[in-house]
C-alpha cells in the first residue's frame, strides 16, 4: 500500500493511467453510476481540488472540490456543480471522502469521515472517455492547471467504481476494514504517470 505527498510547484498532478484498471479499455468506456472514495490530508485553507475526472465534450466530467476558508464542498458532473454546506473538513487530520452517483436518478450524495450528507439532483448521464488527475483541476480534457487549485498534502486509498456502493461498504472503507476494491480506479493496483512534486512511499500501519 502506497500514499503520495503532494508539493506546492507550478504544475502539481497525478494522472492515473485509467487503461490499466481492472482490465478496462478505458478509451472507449462508459461509466453509467459510480463511487468514488479517497482518504487525503493536508493544511490547505485555500480552495484545492481531491479529483478531476474530464470527457472531451466535459472538463468537469466529475470533480471533487474543497472551497477556501468554509466547510464547503463541491461536487460537478458533466459541468453540472452542487455545492454540500456544513461539512466539517478538518485540517491536519486524515480523513475519508466519498461520493456517489446515479445516472438512473440523477442525484449525488457526499459522504464525509461516514456522515452522509443529503442527496441533490445534478442531472448528467453517461461519461465516455475519461482522463482523471488527482490534485489538480482539468479546466480542459487533460490540461488547464490553476496552480491556486492545486491540493498539497498527502492522498491514499483513491478507488472508483461504476455503480453506487451501500452505506455498508462505504462504513467499510471508512474504518479501512477488507472492503472491495474499486473496479474503474483500483488503488492496489495502478499504473500512473507523476507530474511535478508528488513523492510516493509505502503505506506503514500498526499491527
Amino acid at each position: 500500500m502506497v500514499y503520495l505527498t503532494f508539493y506546492q510547484m507550478a504544475l502539481l498532478i497525478l494522472l492515473v493511467m485509467l487503461t490499466a484498471c481492472a482490465a478496462v479499455n478505458m478509451s472507449c468506456m462508459i461509466i453509467l453510476s459510480y463511487h468514488y472514495s479517497c482518504r487525503s490530508i493536508t493544511d490547505l485553507s485555500r480552495n484545492h481540488n481531491l479529483f478531476s475526472l474530464s470527457t472531451p465534450s466535459f472538463h468537469n466530467g466529475f470533480l471533487v472540490f474543497k472551497e477556501a476558508g468554509n466547510n464547503v464542498i463541491d461536487i460537478c458532473v458533466r459541468n453540472n456543480r452542487v455545492t454540500f454546506t456544513g461539512q466539517d473538513y478538518m485540517l491536519n487530520t486524515w480523513q475519508s471522502i466519498c461520493t456517489t452517483w446515479d445516472s438512473e436518478s440523477e442525484l449525488v450524495q457526499l459522504w464525509l469521515n461516514g456522515k452522509p450528507s443529503i442527496k441533490k439532483f445534478i442531472g448528467g448521464s453517461v461519461i465516455t472517455d475519461p482522463i482523471v488527475i488527482v490534485g489538480q483541476e482539468q479546466d480542459s480534457h487533460g490540461g488547464g492547471f490553476d496552480i491556486n487549485q492545486s491540493f498539497v498534502g498527502m492522498m491514499s486509498d483513491v478507488h472508483m467504481w461504476n455503480y453506487v456502493l451501500s452505506p455498508c461498504e462505504i462504513q467499510r472503507f471508512v474504518e479501512d476494514l477488507n472492503f472491495t476494491p474499486g473496479n474503474v480506479i483500483n488503488w492496489r493496483a495502478l499504473e500512473f504517470e507523476v507530474t511535478g512534486r508528488v513523492l510516493v512511499e509505502n503505506k506503514i500501519t500498526c499491527e
